[in-house]
């Protein structure tokens, strides 16, 4: 029996194979063509993950670069279920292996039912014969290899690429928590317009999202420098542009600061003891922007409350997933089947 964890995130899709480790991280990006045919207008799939994500703003005309997968929903059931195929068939689990496959999918904990019933659909397009759902609070917690027992109270911050997971919670599940849409996304967004407005130069999301991961710092006095490459607004020539962490400083404050005065919101609503265990413990940092330099260091200085980071913290989830599948009685405590 073949066991697999799924971490399809909006950005970057993760698989986790216990014995074998993170098996897969790539795009959860397609791109496609339109044409016309007799019934209509067609897609033609043209590249996947990370190939396609590297078409986005050098593509054809009729090229779209599709995400399928946005704020933790399938918005595009087809694509998905023919990009998760294709990573399948890439760590050689199809056809009679999917069937011979227990899956379990990492899912935003504000999640509701009717998002469930399309991941639920997407593995039974992919032929996948066993499948279970967690969420990413619990798996991103496991990701820090952490023993989570009956009488201490976790709290998990996950920053992912379109979604945060904020969530204190115990074996018992949830005890108050919530899924924000804030996210690296929402920064290298920020980026595009802060370039245009400061330096009068269009970049695209990529260049965007090397600035953030290049340059970005949350240490006041850093100064990593990158040169970044665009088109004058004013003229549209070719242009190049040095930034530094100085520069960009306020648009990553301005987006960490919200995600804290969430985390402070959920903290609010619990019970005095679990509050106290909160303090004690620390909040268990995961997700894309968990290796933003100095992000740790902000957050603590803001909250007050110490702040627990693991090395790869974009692969917490998707190995805390693995974790909960190899284990029956994490599987008992934080996984649920996929009944109807």
């Amino acid at each position: 029996m073949n066991k697999i964890s799924v971490d399809l995130g909006s950005g970057v899709t993760k698989i986790y194979m216990p014995g074998c480790g993170v098996v897969l991280k790539e795009a959860t990006c397609i791109a496609v063509e339109e044409y016309d045919s007799d019934d209509g207008k067609k897609l033609r799939i043209k590249a996947y993950g990370d190939k396609a994500r590297s078409l986005s703003g050098r593509a054809a005309a009729r090229t779209k670069i599709v995400n399928p997968v946005f704020e933790g929903n399938i918005v595009h059931e087809e694509l998905a279920a023919e990009l998760l195929s294709y990573f399948l068939e890439k760590i050689e689990i199809s056809g009679r292996k999917a069937k011979r496959t227990e899956a379990i999918f990492i899912l935003p904990c504000g999640i509701t039912q009717s998002v469930r019933k399309k991941y639920k659909r997407l593995a039974e397009a992919c032929g996948i014969g066993y499948v279970y759902f967690t969420l990413a609070p619990f798996a991103a917690v496991l990701g820090h290899n952490i023993v989570i027992n009956e009488s201490t109270p976790m709290f998990s911050l996950d920053i992912g690429y379109s979604v945060t997971d904020i969530a204190a919670f115990s074996q018992d599940g949830i005890i108050s928590g919530m899924s924000i849409n804030i996210g690296g996304n929402s920064i290298d967004m920020q980026l595009c317009e802060e370039a245009a407005q400061k330096f009068n130069l269009k970049i695209g999301s990529l260049t965007a999202e090397r600035l953030k991961n290049k340059a970005g710092s949350l240490w006041r006095d850093d100064n990593k420098m990158l040169v970044i490459d665009g088109s004058e607004i004013t003229s549209n020539s070719p242009s190049s542009v040095c930034v530094n962490s100085e520069q960009i400083y306020g648009v990553l404050t301005t987006y960490i600061d919200k995600v804290a005065e969430y985390v402070k919101l959920v903290i609010s609503r619990l019970p005095a003891e679990v509050s106290s265990a909160v303090m004690h413990g620390g909040i268990y940092l995961t997700g894309g922007l968990s290796g933003l330099d100095g992000i740790a260091d902000y957050l603590e200085e803001k909250l007050g409350i110490r702040i627990n980071q693991t090395e790869e913290g974009q692969l917490a989830a998707v190995i805390g997933g693995g974790a909960i599948l190899s284990e029956d009685y994490l599987l008992d405590c934080f996984a649920t089947v996929d009944e109807e």
